[in-house]
């Protein structure tokens, strides 16, 4: 009885132990910020530009990214086609996709010498601008886009068969079904995407670095970077460190309060049969699919098609960072695991979601904001700038935690309910209890969570873009140097062999958790 509450014991002292380390990555980060923040007066004209572009840009992607997504999500759920389900497969690509990589995609298809503005030009025309707030607001809904979609396609696949089936013995029409089923579902549904959404842009940094910048296309956490790095004003980064903090924690604290609705009533769980077809619709969901297909597939295309040439003579620089970004992404996964694991058997054991609120309080803070707070630590202690590489590592993992969080939890709780009872009458606890009975049922989310982290982790422009020199810089970081430099041929090159890192680290991890695995 002894061994075992001291077994128990050891697992409430390490989950105390890593809920005590992401408290210190967030909440001490955030404490170093306001001790060395000045008063609110130190901010300037450009500093309040920045804040009201940050949260208008946000609004604005995030109004634009659910708009477009409607459509889209009626059409994929009142049309079954070959392809259908790859299709919403492909809809979950951008989330893992490196954001630098998606920007080069996308200014070979809307930049100057994009084929948008070219055949603008052969048209008469005058090419439009990808930089600035056009170009933030066109990469915010190309990475948000299939978020919203996937948000708002669950909301209809919530409406029962019956419901549609009833629809048609009542001879409703297409007009009378939006408004009798699918807009009170929208209703439900829209709030909690747009705050998803919203919180998403409001803590991009990389597409505000290559795509803003201007005096009126400063996001608050460029403006950090901007203060940090080229000015050197760690009082004034800190200062709009506690900003965006406070936006970002406001906007994740109403998420949260916006329920995520049930569906409309129960079914039998038949197949979705719709009535309300005609030539007209079926064009119309054929071509928001095919316009959302493009506007997803396009950019890829173009990373492939202007890379694939230059990838075997990339430049050894490329190629080292190419090692370090593996390196980072290796460790990143093994801290977010070691920190995610503990917590979410803490917060099963106790039942507890104040444990995994903890854990995932992450979510309101940006990478740029706990760097910051990392630097004003670190930096009367030893040389920031030595330590890029770990401290790059811990923050991806602290940033990938909410979402290993969400995966591993549900599935814990689920295996000591089925299994845990059972296993206390035989006594298995600790580390046999960990390696007999969970960690062959964890496998597939562990590998599906360590290959997430891992993703991320390899196309992180963050931190790394503050801490960084020359001779430690990640492939990110090389390949927007590269682009800042117009190696364009270089820089294809190099983001096309980043997107193929981060989808093998992805692959790789998610497959061997799945091997032998137990269903």
């Amino acid at each position: 009885m002894a061994e075992r509450i001291l077994k128990l014991n050891r697992t409430n002292v390490l989950g105390a132990l890593a809920l005590t380390g992401v408290l210190g990555l967030t909440l001490g980060t955030l404490i170093a910020v306001a001790l060395r923040a000045d008063g609110a007066g130190a901010f300037g004209p450009a500093d309040w530009a920045a804040i009201r572009f940050t949260l208008w840009q946000a609004a604005l992607s995030a109004v634009i990214s659910v708009i477009l997504a409607i459509p889209v999500a009626r059409a994929l759920a009142r049309r079954s086609f070959p392809g259908r389900g790859f299709l919403i497969t492909l809809l979950g690509a951008p989330f893992i996709l490196p954001v630098i990589v998606a920007v080069l995609g996308l200014l070979a298809v809307f930049g100057r010498n994009g084929i948008v503005s070219q055949t603008l030009i052969w048209a008469g025309l005058e090419p439009i601008s990808i930089y600035g707030l056009h170009g933030v607001v066109i990469a915010h809904v190309f990475f948000n886009l299939p978020l919203a979609t996937r948000l708002i396609l669950q909301g209809w696949l919530t409406i029962p068969a019956e419901r549609f089936r009833l629809a048609a013995s009542l001879g409703f029409g297409p007009d009378d079904i939006q408004r009798v089923l699918e807009r009170p579902m929208l209703r439900g549904v829209l709030p909690g995407a747009l705050l998803v959404i919203f919180l998403i842009c409001l803590t991009s940094f990389a597409v505000a670095l290559a795509l803003g910048g201007g005096p009126r296309a400063t996001t608050v956490e460029l403006a950090i970077y901007q203060a940090f790095r080229f000015d050197f004003d760690l009082g004034k980064a800190a200062l709009l460190a506690l900003v965006q903090f406070a936006m970002g924690a406001t906007a994740a604290l109403i998420a949260l309060r916006v329920a995520v609705p049930g569906g409309i009533g129960t079914g039998l769980d038949r197949a979705v049969r719709r009535w309300d077809g005609g030539i007209a619709l079926v064009l119309q969901d054929v071509l928001c699919i095919g316009f959302a297909t493009l506007f997803l597939v396009l950019p890829l295309t173009m990373i492939l098609l202007d890379g694939a040439p230059g990838l075997v003579r990339l430049p050894h620089p490329v190629l080292w960072a190419a090692g370090r970004s593996i390196l980072v992404a290796l460790a990143s996964v093994i801290l977010t695991l070691s920190l995610a694991l503990p917590i979410a058997a803490l917060a099963v054991r106790h039942r507890s979601r104040l444990v995994e609120g903890i854990g995932t309080l992450t979510i309101a803070a940006s990478p740029l904001v706990i760097g910051t707070g990392l630097f004003i630590v670190i930096f009367p202690l030893a040389d920031p700038f030595a330590l890029a590489l770990p401290v790059t590592a811990l923050v991806n993992a602290a940033m990938a935690l909410p979402f290993a969080l969400r995966v591993i939890v549900p599935v814990l709780a689920g295996i000591e309910t089925d299994y845990g009872p059972l296993a206390d009458q035989m006594g298995l606890t600790g580390t046999a209890r960990f390696r007999h009975l969970w960690l062959p049922r964890l496998r597939r989310p562990l590998g599906f969570t360590a290959g997430l982290a891992g993703a991320l982790s390899m196309g992180d422009l963050g931190v790394i873009a503050m801490f960084a020199d020359p001779e430690r810089a990640t492939l990110p970081l090389q390949l927007y140097r590269l682009m800042g430099a117009y190696r364009m041929e270089d820089a294809a090159a190099a983001a096309l062999l980043l997107l193929m890192l981060s989808l093998l680290m992805f692959w790789a991890f998610d497959k061997g958790g799945r091997v032998d695995a137990d269903a």
